[in-house]
C-alpha cells in the first residue's frame, strides 16, 4: 500500500508541475530561496549541516583522512579565495572547467560539453546567482534523477589548499560556477570521493533529462562520422572516452599525447579534402587543460 500511495502522491505532485526544471524537487527538503532570506536576515553565511565542509564531504577511499590530497586541505569561500569573486565571467565556456586532483574527467568532460548548449546549461546553472546582490555564501543546481528534476542546495565552501582550488576550477582565478557545480554534483553522489571515476553518459543524462546513445569502436556502424555530425548540428551533447588494454586504470599518456583511460569532450567533426582523398576529421577538448594532440593534422 505504502508504494501504491507514493506513486500517487508523485503522480498529484508531477500534475501541479512538480520535478519539472521550472519547478524541481527540492533535494533534502532544501529551499533555496528559504535558506538564503534566513541568513540575509540573520545576517550570517549559510553553512549546509547535510553536506559539511568536513571529511565525511570528501569520501573514505581516494579522498580518505590519510591521502596526500587531504592532507593540508582547507575549505573557502571565493570571497576568502579573491577579492572579486564571480559566479560567471564573460558567459560560461569550456575553458571554465580545468580538472583538479579528482578523478573525474568523466564528469568535467560533459559540463564542457554542457558550456557549448546554453539552453542546457541554463537549466543546470541559475545564472541569476552571484557574490554581490543577496550574497548569502549559498547557491544551487538542478540535476535531473529517476524522472524528474531536483534542486540542490550547497554552501560555497570549496577545498582549498596551496593556494588553488583543490578540485575543479576555472582559467578565470575569479570564477566559480564549475567549482559549485561540482559540489552539487558531489552533494547528489554522497561524496566527493563518490565522483571518481565514471561514465560521462550518466551525467549528460543528469543535465538534461534526455537518453543518451554509447558506439564503440569495435562494433561501430559505418556511419558513425555522419551520426556525429548529426548529433553536434542539432545541438546534442558529445564525449567519447579512451580505454586502455592494460588493468590498471591509470591516466597515462599515450601515443600522440592521446590519454589512456580518459574522457574528451567532442566539439567538432569535418570532413576535408586532402591530396584528393575525403579525410574524417574530429575535434575533441582534455578537462586537463594540456596534453594537446601531437600527431597528424595538430599545430605541431
Amino acid at each position: 500500500m505504502a508504494s501504491v500511495a507514493a506513486i500517487v502522491a508523485k503522480d498529484q505532485a508531477a500534475s501541479l508541475g512538480l520535478g519539472t526544471n521550472k519547478n524541481p524537487k527540492k533535494y533534502l527538503n532544501q529551499d533555496f530561496k528559504e535558506l538564503r532570506a534566513r541568513c540575509l536576515a540573520a545576517g550570517s553565511l549559510f553553512e549546509d549541516p547535510t553536506f559539511p565542509a568536513a571529511q565525511s564531504s570528501l569520501g573514505n577511499n581516494e579522498l580518505g583522512p590519510d591521502s596526500d590530497t587531504v592532507q593540508g586541505l582547507e575549505w573557502k569561500r571565493p570571497k576568502e579565495i579573491n577579492p572579486n569573486p564571480q559566479f560567471i565571467t564573460e558567459g560560461a565556456c569550456r575553458d571554465d572547467v580545468l580538472q583538479g586532483m579528482l578523478g573525474n574527467c568523466w564528469f568535467l568532460c560533459s559540463v564542457a560539453s554542457l558550456t557549448l548548449n546554453e539552453e542546457c546549461l541554463f537549466r543546470v546553472v541559475p545564472v541569476e546567482q552571484n557574490f554581490d546582490t543577496n550574497y548569502a555564501g549559498i547557491f544551487h543546481f538542478k540535476f535531473w534523477q529517476y524522472g524528474e528534476w531536483v534542486d540542490v542546495v550547497v554552501d560555497d565552501r570549496l577545498p582549498y589548499k596551496r593556494g588553488k582550488l583543490v578540485f575543479v576550477k576555472s582559467t578565470a582565478a575569479n570564477e566559480f560556477w564549475s567549482a559549485l557545480l561540482e559540489k552539487a554534483y558531489a552533494k547528489l553522489n554522497g561524496t566527493y570521493d563518490a565522483l571518481t571515476g565514471g561514465i560521462s553518459l550518466e551525467a549528460l543524462e543528469d543535465f538534461t533529462g534526455g537518453i543518451g546513445e554509447i558506439y564503440r569502436f569495435n562494433n561501430a556502424p559505418e556511419n558513425l562520422f555522419q551520426i556525429i555530425q548529426s548529433a553536434l548540428r542539432q545541438g546534442s551533447l558529445v564525449t567519447c572516452a579512451t580505454v586502455s588494454e592494460s588493468d590498471s586504470g591509470k591516466e597515462d599518456i599515450g601515443e600522440y599525447n592521446v590519454v589512456k583511460n580518459h574522457a574528451y569532450t567532442l566539439t567538432g567533426a569535418e570532413e576535408v579534402s586532402y591530396r584528393g582523398e575525403k579525410v574524417q576529421l574530429v575535434r575533441v577538448r582534455n578537462p586537463w587543460g594540456e596534453t594537446e594532440w601531437n600527431g597528424p593534422w595538430s599545430d605541431k
